[in-house]
């Protein structure tokens, strides 16, 4: 149970695995104020930035569950970097099954809604490990501008236009689940391209250190066409925020 290589490899020198800087993370923790002690769940944890920073930051305590070794291992360096092994744990499994043995405070699933086959399914899946009046984080896309033809809808890595909503769609969708939104912080192009173009560099020094590797063609052809797709499409059309929310 782990990602393939590619992902790894594509996102080698990532601390934070989504279109967020550091400085939006710490942003969205300023904003969301929470309380020394507070218990964190955050499901698809990748390296841990937020429950590490958040640790240091605000003296949160939480779990992080990831399918990724790699970056399971970085999490728990990253932990130990900051003076904050003690407050936060990294296991590595299965998020999309995971509920906590006791109800958390905050919830999270930052960007990885396939865990629950969508926002619906996420939403449902954090709440069982919510106490009453917690606070829910989820990382998700949405469309920037309408997307003109299935060919743009592809090219921003989704399977069709109907994969993701306008955001003011989405805010809605939200509210139909149940749950008011309370806060928001939202990627910008610049974020974006700090999360995107940084992985161009470590394919190509990954493809420089192993260029006998099976996967060096694999390598080669997604650096010679994602910089375009990406500034093409992608980066036209794809938002991506952090929205939390709270049960009515």
């Amino acid at each position: 149970m782990d990602l393939p290589r590619i992902f790894t490899i594509r996102e080698s020198s990532h601390r934070i695995h989504n279109p967020f800087t550091p400085g939006k993370l710490a942003a969205l923790g300023r904003a969301l104020r929470p309380a020394p002690g507070t218990r964190v769940l955050d499901l698809a944890s990748g390296s841990g930035e937020m429950l590490c920073t958040w640790a240091r930051d605000h003296h949160i305590t939480g779990t992080g569950v990831d399918i990724s070794t790699v970056f399971t291992e970085k999490a728990r360096a990253r932990a130990v970097e900051l003076g904050v092994a003690d407050r936060v744990a990294f296991v590595h499994g299965d998020a999309s099954g995971h509920v906590s043995d006791e109800p958390v405070d905050l919830a999270a699933c930052v960007g990885a809604t396939w865990i629950g086959n969508g926002v619906a399914g996420t939403v449902e899946l954090l709440g069982s490990s919510l106490r009453p009046g917690g606070l829910m984080l989820i990382g998700e896309p949405y469309w920037r501008r309408e997307v003109p033809d299935q060919e743009t809808a592809e090219a921003c890595l989704a399977g069709g236009k109907d994969d993701f909503l306008m955001l003011p769609e989405l805010i809605e969708q939200f509210g139909g689940l149940g749950y008011d939104v309370v806060e928001m912080v939202l990627a910008d192009q610049d974020s974006w391209d700090r999360y995107q173009a940084a992985q161009w560099l470590n394919l190509r020094r990954w493809l420089d250190e192993n260029p006998d590797d099976e996967l060096a063609a694999e390598v080669r052809a997604e650096l010679t066409t994602e910089p375009a797709r990406y500034t093409r499409y992608q980066r036209e059309y794809l938002g991506w925020g952090v929205f939390a929310l709270m049960g009515r």
